[in-house]
């Protein structure tokens, strides 16, 4: 589970209006909590390509909640995973809901992010190797945050 790589003592995200961000945090989110490297874990998720070829995607970012890194504040390393792949695996649409299973270890590793005003660099306290991905339709135990839509008027 998500709360299981950070400090217990480290909140969660509890609204939109006050997302779970490095930057409000006194360590910014670098204290990693997590720390089983030979045990196989199952993380469920939303994939943020990193590394990809058209729809096949060779490296991603494994974030809590959708929208993270690229349309709202980055969270803390603590909860944002570099997942590499020993194969392509086809996405869809980039925060696509996905399980990953595999061996979870420390490692703080910064990834360039193509989005589209730029490019940003994105800090990850963890790291999948290896791992097998699958799709899955809803991703349990992560804090669902609502956007604000400046649109919602022409759903009317």
């Amino acid at each position: 589970m998500w709360k299981d790589l950070r400090p217990a003592a480290q909140p969660a995200a509890q609204t939109f209006s006050r997302p779970m961000i490095a930057a409000l945090l006194p360590d910014h989110g670098e204290t990693l909590a997590w720390n089983a490297a030979d045990e196989t874990v199952e993380l469920k998720g939303y994939a943020l390509p990193v590394d990809r070829d058209g729809d096949l995607v060779y490296q991603f970012l494994l974030v809590p909640w959708t929208g993270a890194c690229s349309h709202m504040p980055t969270p803390p390393p603590n909860q944002i995973v570099l997942v590499t792949l020993p194969k392509p695996y086809r996405m869809e649409k980039a925060y696509q809901t996905v399980s990953v299973t595999g061996r979870l270890k420390p490692d703080m590793e910064k990834s360039q992010l193509f989005i589209t005003d730029g490019v940003t660099v994105i800090q990850s306290g963890y790291a999948f190797s290896g791992a097998e991905v699958a799709d899955i339709d809803s991703v349990p135990e992560t804090v669902e945050l609502q956007q604000a839509n400046p649109w919602k008027f022409l759903k009317k």
